[in-house]
């Protein structure tokens, strides 16, 4: 079921709130920190209010799958649906582990992750 703007809107004010948090925590504990490390918190915040924001737009795009199967490149056949598969996908902004839907051909032994099958749901941040 696809998600209401105001329902994407809260799970991310949620989240950066947390973020804000986290660093506001950081600096009532840290002592006299310098400007190199205050601004190496707030990047790695920054990150991870990007990867935040990259998640909720994916969650948004997963209505968008094809509807009918791809056809494999190698010999035409149609491709079949193996339903969606864990992938990592490396991005400007950090790592995502993702799910991906992926086809098949038997006969030619391809896998295929359409475009536009991406649904990011977790992360991890790249240091």
């Amino acid at each position: 079921m696809k998600r209401s703007r105001e329902q994407i809107k809260a799970e991310l004010l949620k989240r950066f709130e947390q973020e804000v948090d986290e660093l506001l925590d950081w600096q009532e504990q840290s002592q006299a920190p310098n400007l190199s490390q205050f601004e190496e918190e707030i990047l790695a915040a920054r990150k991870e209010i990007s990867i935040a924001l990259l998640e909720e737009m994916l969650r948004g795009e997963e209505q968008r799958e094809p509807v009918e199967a791809p056809r494999c490149e190698q010999c035409g056949r149609p491709m079949e649906g193996k339903g969606k598969q864990p992938q990592v996908v490396e991005t400007r902004v950090g790592t995502l582990q993702t799910e991906r839907e992926y086809y098949y051909c038997a006969h030619c032994r391809a896998g295929f992750f359409p475009p536009g099958s991406t649904v990011g749901h977790s992360r991890q941040t790249l240091e």
